[in-house]
């Protein structure tokens, strides 16, 4: 009579075991995605601070007929957008982009005095901490936010200055023109988190949401 509840708690205990071992492995796996050296939000800050700068300028110089722009001195990945940026809002103000300087009425020099990311912390609480431990590498302590805020903020300082291309008489400069772009995050008592930003259009970027089924795109023909 005693033979069968040890059998079937044997049974239990090994049904058990397969579970966990099986929730082990579930909980093991992962997909590896490739990190690229600058995160996309740095890019949106400083492309976005690129814009409104570009913006004013063009405001500011006020240029219409045939342009040419002159980027000689504007080097860099970033940089090449800023000056993208400022032909299309030449552009939508009237001016003429010609591909040659031989032709143009204007020649429009830009310089690009600043085009990156700032970043600002500030914490009420206790900061992580590295703590040596001996035949180990150093653990840290987590950090302990009553309250914290995280400002990060793209800066672009752009100017341009026009003259003729015949005389080379000043047609117009711009003076420095300048774009900023800002992504704010706030801790508050630990778990409270909250954040704002000016980098995309409300609704343009949803998050996922993990009860809702994401219908397979099939490829064009």
């Amino acid at each position: 009579m005693g033979f069968f509840p040890t059998e079937t708690a044997s049974r239990a205990r090994a049904g058990a075991a397969t579970l966990a071992a099986a929730l082990l492995l579930a909980a093991c796996s992962s997909s590896q995605v490739t990190r690229p050296a600058r995160t996309a939000t740095e890019q949106l800050l400083i492309s976005t601070a690129a814009d409104k700068a570009a913006e004013r300028l063009a405001q500011t110089l006020s240029i219409q007929g045939s342009v040419y722009v002159d980027a000689a001195s504007v080097e860099g990945y970033d940089n090449k957008y800023a000056v993208s940026a400022i032909r299309d809002a030449l552009l939508r103000r009237g001016a003429r982009i010609l591909s040659s300087r031989d032709g143009a009425d204007t020649v429009v020099e830009l310089r690009v005095g600043a085009l990156s990311v700032d970043s600002e912390n500030s914490l009420v609480g206790i900061p992580s901490i590295n703590v040596p431990l001996p035949m180990t590498q150093n653990a840290t302590t987590p950090e302990i936010s009553l309250f914290k805020k995280e400002l990060t903020q793209g800066v672009a300082k752009v100017a341009a200055t026009a003259y003729d291309r015949k005389t080379g008489a000043l047609v117009a400069s711009s003076g420095p023109q300048y774009g900023f772009s800002n992504k704010a995050e706030w801790v508050l008592l630990l778990l409270l988190r909250w954040g704002s930003n000016d980098l995309l259009p409300s609704g343009e970027r949803p998050a996922p949401v993990p009860w809702e089924t994401m219908e397979a795109v099939p490829p064009d023909p």
